[in-house]
């Protein structure tokens, strides 16, 4: 025979044993939109962050090519005022290079009647200066790219220590370089001087011929070189030599500052 075990606890909701052992999760309410809300708003949300931060981006760029075509106007003029300098720069550089040209000019200029006069307040009582040439200046070494002039100087003198002492004397003149002031000839000779006397030509005249015959003389020569000091340096000596026009013009070149005094 066949029993039937019916249970009606099993269905009452309250009396039904869980399967799975798991707690129970609410289930969505049939019809609920809110899993679709949420990817149709991700899905516009950061299209519109990376279309804002894009935006953002080429204003930034707008500035900053802004800036840059400020800049390269700036830059434009700084060049322009660049070049202005330079050129100015040129032309001071040029007229300084003349300026100096022409102080350097004056500076070397030593007036033959300044040098003359000195030479003449250097001859002793017992010499006599016959004359006084300037010849061709040595030829130009690297040692000495403007050598300068040569001068002779040639004369009588009574002795040869009258020499000695104008040769000394010499080798003293501001005007001339000592290490170059030398004898390069002496010798005594008859004194060239001619002495004319004057005789009574008349029939009772019985005058006899005057022979006169003087003493023997030093004839010498000097050689020398012209100073390398520069005028500006020999302003004294020039002013007492008589070279005022020389003096007043350096002196206007120093209160300029052209030349240093």
């Amino acid at each position: 025979m066949y029993s039937l075990d019916v249970n009606f606890l099993n269905d009452r909701p309250e009396y039904r044993p869980d399967v799975g052992g798991g707690p129970s999760r609410p289930k969505a309410a049939p019809g609920s939109l809110v899993p679709l809300f949420l990817g149709v708003a991700t899905g516009v949300f950061l299209p519109a962050v990376v279309l804002v931060l894009w935006l953002v981006l080429q204003n930034k760029n707008a500035e900053l090519q802004t800036r840059i075509d400020q800049l390269n106007v700036q830059l434009g003029e700084l060049q322009r005022a660049d070049e202005k300098v330079a050129a100015i720069n040129a032309q001071a550089g040029q007229i300084k290079a003349e300026t100096d040209a022409l102080a350097t000019v004056f500076n070397q200029i030593k007036p033959w009647s300044a040098m003359l006069q000195d030479i003449r307040d250097r001859v002793p009582a017992g010499v006599q200066v016959s004359n006084i040439q300037q010849t061709d200046a040595p030829a130009a070494t690297p040692q000495s790219p403007n050598p300068a002039p040569k001068v002779e100087i040639s004369g009588a003198a009574r002795s040869f220590n009258d020499v000695n002492d104008f040769l000394l004397t010499l080798q003293k003149s501001p005007f001339l370089k000592a290490s170059e002031t030398q004898l390069v000839g002496a010798d005594l000779r008859d004194n060239p001087t001619q002495i004319e006397v004057r005789q009574d030509r008349t029939p009772q005249s019985s005058t006899p011929d005057v022979q006169v015959k003087l003493p023997q003389v030093v004839v010498y020569k000097i050689q020398t070189s012209l100073s390398d000091v520069p005028a500006s340096e020999l302003l004294r000596e020039l002013d007492r030599k008589g070279a005022v026009g020389l003096v007043t013009r350096i002196r206007t070149l120093q209160q300029k500052g052209v030349i240093q005094p």
